[in-house]
């Protein structure tokens, strides 16, 4: 504030301070407008910014959107696809599977007559090209199973000695003509699977054993360990390499390409996929040139009255004089089976092509056994003939269907009948292994 006696000079150094003082504060509400200004046209951009964004993500989310109707119409398709492959590969294993599995039985007959050197060797070379045809379309069914989403597994108690015992009759033979030792281990053990699929699991892995196996032997056995058994096949063959041990369950990959080793490398593909839709684990060890042990863990179980029998000895099957009714529409299946069955097994053949002509020809006088093709003419099934050939006598005949279909629901049908089912191609060991089994 000025004063009348202060001097010029001091009236003009005060209105200095008081000027410099109105200034700064001018400078400061100056200031914070600006600042105000630059929040606002901020915010405003930050506002524009958002709202591109947001129209970008809605963009790109309608067009996800489309990408996922797209996936799932790709998706639907695929999988009718895959559908339609698999309903197109049962329908066709039957009329492929029929004239595989006659030519089998004529084969086997033509090796039990006198036969001379040549004859001899081209028996064995087409019986040899029967067996890779027969285990080509085993594989190319069993992976398109594995890999359908509607699989159906039947999981009841397994006893693995009767499994190795059917096992051993199987491929006895071919270590034989290898000059292989083959041997089973005997075992009580009963463990928890889908029958079907472990005994080709076992199969898969018993016949991969003797192909790479040159000298020595493959022993197959059961080990007890907590609550799974351990289902072994062990060879003295050439090994897996540590580079090897993933991709040998692959398809299509084999660890020897020598042409006397046969085979199109899909059986432990197989054996992979089984066992992973059946959460059984599998272990893999081996040494080159020194031999491998597959393992498959198996959950146990106790045996109960419901596990079947063991089958008894081929040797030792009480067959000869007992009378099979054959219900086959195919005529080369039915004199297939009459050779077999009549020629070598000594037993007695009825043969007929239906359910109708059966009936027919059992009359008042029941066989000891059935044997009856699932698919028959005209809608006709096994099913339907086995059960109204116990209907007319009144009581439970042993029977065996045999089809080429392996589908769930004739399992099922199956065992509600108590009735053993047998898939072709028909081996002729295995046929009298399973009516001396019934027949005991």
């Amino acid at each position: 504030m000025l004063r009348e006696d202060d001097t010029p000079e001091r009236q003009v150094e005060k209105l200095r301070r008081i000027n410099q003082v109105l200034i700064d504060r001018i400078d400061r509400l100056e200031e914070s407008r600006g600042s105000a200004w630059s929040m606002f046209q901020a915010a405003v951009a930050l506002e524009q910014e958002v709202m591109a964004r947001t129209r970008d993500l809605e963009r790109a989310l309608a067009d996800l959107s489309q990408r996922n109707r797209e996936l799932a119409v790709a998706r639907a398709s695929a999988e009718e696809a895959n559908r339609s492959k698999t309903r197109f590969l049962r329908a066709a294993s039957h009329d492929l599977l029929q004239p595989l599995s006659a030519a089998r039985l004529f084969l086997s007959m033509l090796t039990d007559t006198p036969m001379n050197e040549l004859q001899t060797e081209l028996t064995g070379r087409l019986s040899g090209a029967f067996e890779s045809v027969e285990q080509l379309m085993h594989a190319v069914l069993d992976i398109s199973r594995l890999d359908s989403q509607r699989i159906e597994f039947h999981r009841q108690p397994v006893p693995l000695g009767d499994l190795f015992r059917r096992l051993a009759v199987e491929f006895a033979p071919l270590a034989e003509a290898k000059g292989l030792r083959l041997t089973f281990a005997p075992t009580e053990a009963v463990v928890e699977s889908d029958p079907v699929f472990l005994r080709r699991i076992a199969q898969n892995l018993v016949s991969n054993a003797i192909k790479y196996t040159h000298k020595g032997g493959v022993v197959v056995g059961a080990r007890k360990r907590s609550e799974l058994c351990w289902l072994c096949v062990c060879d003295t063959g050439v090994g897996i390499p540590a580079v090897d041990r993933n991709r040998v369950f692959d398809e299509f990959q084999r660890l020897s390409h020598d042409a006397a080793t046969p085979g199109m490398g899909l059986g432990l593909s197989i054996v992979r996929r089984a066992c992973a839709k059946l959460d059984h684990p599998i272990r893999l060890d081996s040494e080159a040139m020194r031999g491998t042990v597959f393992r498959v863990g198996l959950p146990l179980v106790n045996r109960g009255p419901a596990v079947p029998p063991a089958w008894p000895d081929q040797a030792s099957l009480p067959l000869r004089g007992r009378v099979a009714l054959v219900v086959e529409n195919d005529p080369g299946m039915r004199r297939g089976y009459e050779m077999i069955l009549r020629d070598r097994l000594g037993m007695v053949a009825r043969v007929t092509g239906g359910t109708a002509e059966a009936l027919a020809t059992m009359g008042d006088d029941p066989p000891d056994v059935i044997l009856a093709d699932y698919n028959l003419e005209n809608g006709d099934t096994g099913v339907e003939a086995i059960r109204a050939l116990r209907g007319s006598v009144g009581q439970a005949i042993p029977a065996v269907m045999i089809t080429a279909h392996r589908d769930p629901q004739i399992a099922r049908s199956c065992a509600a009948m108590q009735v053993h089912l047998m898939e072709k191609p028909v081996r002729p060991a295995e046929l009298a292994e399973m009516l001396g089994g019934l027949l005991a």
